[in-house]
């Protein structure tokens, strides 16, 4: 038995593989875009970890949605390393995931639905969004009641936050209230902390393609092409 286990420890140690992809820009169909291509390519190499490497103020609720749904529907873990910022559209992107890394002066949260002009919209968006929030929490063994409070400053969660205002956690915050597993200042420190040490890693670059999306999919774009299609209509009449 003893030559056995001394045969055993002399093995060498599989290498895990790792699909990392980042998104540092506005949460809109570029973003979804990316992450998909992300998943694609885990599962065609058979990655044994999904990473993305986010700082994203936020973006479209919509697309939030799209990415947060893959990841709670990936047979793949996923760890997030938040850069600088998860807010709004990418705390709950960063919720979704297995495990949550963030560097030092980080933050998640401030999760309220707002429009173009920053301007918060009516409830019953913020109803989707707390509902989302919630659930999201809920699927991975996180407080729901901060979650929700990320949304909507009447939820008061003693200890976290006063009435009236929207929960924003540090990184040293998001640790005490389990929004975050870890402080790492770096994608190796984060591998390192969650016990991952021989690792290959594939990393999903932006294409041609996602470069273009972007542009036409922005809004301000998608704008001056919609004043462009009607100025060519009045033209022609």
């Amino acid at each position: 038995m003893q030559a056995i286990a001394q045969d055993s420890a002399a093995l060498p140690v599989k290498k895990l593989k790792i699909v990392k992809f980042s998104i540092h820009e506005e949460i809109a169909p570029k973003a979804t875009r990316k992450t998909m291509r992300a998943f694609e390519e885990a599962e065609r190499v058979k990655a044994d970890l999904i990473i993305l490497d986010l700082n994203t103020y936020g973006g479209l609720v919509s697309d939030a949605d799209s990415i947060r749904t893959r990841i709670l529907n990936s047979k793949i873990p996923v760890y997030v390393f938040i850069e600088n910022n998860a807010a709004s559209a990418g705390a709950l992107i960063s919720i979704a995931c297995n495990k949550i890394f963030m560097r030092k002066g980080a933050t998640i949260g401030a999760a309220t639905v707002v429009n173009e002009s920053g301007e918060k919209v009516p409830d019953k968006y913020q109803s989707y969004m707390r509902s989302k929030m919630r659930a999201t929490a809920e699927a991975r063994g996180r407080n729901p009641d901060i979650a929700q409070a990320m949304v909507d400053g009447d939820i008061v969660v003693p200890g976290v936050n006063d009435s009236g205002k929207i929960v924003t956690l540090t990184t040293t915050e998001a640790i005490k209230h389990r929004f975050c597993d870890g402080e790492a200042e770096t994608v190796e420190e984060m591998l390192k902390q969650a016990g991952v040490k021989e690792y290959d890693i594939v990393e999903v670059q932006d294409t041609a393609m996602d470069g273009i999306m972007g542009f036409l999919m922005h809004p301000g774009t998608s704008g001056v092409l919609i004043l462009l299609i009607f100025l060519g209509i009045y033209y022609e009449l």
